[in-house]
């Protein structure tokens, strides 16, 4: 059988940690925690709960993933976030691939738990998701905050059954809260690939209403559909409005004169 690492990035989790961990231990070999010195008891609870700690300073999602696999003792990772939990069922097909990995890599469904529910419909399900791989033939990629695993062309893939359980926010206010967060992080990167607004700041909010609530029958979950529908589009309406401010601001800093003092010798 083979043996798999179990990775957790964390920053003042110690409400959400536990659960978490627990959750690992039936596939793990061995937990690597690498926190970004967490001021609450996150690192306590994590070594009282079995995991090995270490710690550096907080460079991005992407960034902090892949220092963290470089810690782990086995090719096989298990790449989990202090807010999420595997499911029985998940636990067992992560057990039956374990027997003998077959694949570079396997996906498995996010299932967000929001506003008292899981979230069944809509862009949050099934939010697939690459979180069991080979490390030494993948790395973390993408685009903070939304970063992803990245595979070369020869490397094969399977899904697993079961939900990887998100517990995402305990309120609407939270998840608004984030949401502010999240584009703020998204418009500073499209800013540094040197991305433009255009018409998207209209068009993309639009479509991915439509395409949550509609298209994809977020409505089947009642109330907190409609709100994850609507905080969706305002989630790229905020991205790219703040992309544009980013852009006038270098804009203006480029146009404003240079004063230059002159004294006489």
């Amino acid at each position: 059988m083979e043996k798999i690492s179990v990775v957790i990035i964390t920053f003042n989790e110690e409400s959400k940690l536990r659960r978490c961990i627990e959750s690992v231990k039936p596939v793990a070999d061995e937990i690597i925690v690498l926190d970004s010195f967490s001021n609450d008891k996150t690192v306590v609870l994590a070594r009282s709960a079995g995991a090995k700690v270490y710690q550096q300073s907080f460079h991005g999602y992407k960034e902090q993933k892949n220092a963290a696999l470089q810690f782990a003792s086995y090719n096989y990772i298990l790449s989990i976030d202090a807010d999420e939990a595997l499911s029985v069922e998940l636990i067992n097909s992560i057990l039956t691939a374990k027997e003998k990995f077959t694949y570079s890599a396997y996906t498995m469904n996010r299932c967000n738990f929001f506003s008292g529910r899981f979230i069944r419909h809509g862009l949050w399900y099934p939010d697939k998701k690459i979180r069991l791989f080979d490390k030494r033939m993948a790395s973390w990629g993408g685009m903070n905050p939304h970063d992803k695993i990245l595979l070369p062309g020869r490397a094969t893939i399977s899904h697993l059954e079961g939900d990887l359980f998100h517990y995402s926010f305990s309120t609407i206010n939270e998840y608004i809260k984030r949401n502010d967060e999240i584009s703020s992080i998204a418009a500073e990167s499209l800013y540094k690939m040197g991305k433009r607004s255009g018409l998207k700041i209209l068009i993309n909010p639009v479509w991915r209403f439509i395409k949550s609530y509609f298209i994809k029958k977020g409505f089947l979950d009642g109330y907190p559909g409609f709100i994850i529908a609507k905080n969706t589009a305002a989630q790229a309406y905020m991205k790219y409005k703040k992309l544009n401010k980013l852009n006038r601001t270098a804009e203006t800093n480029l146009e404003e004169p240079v004063s230059i003092s002159l004294t006489d010798k």
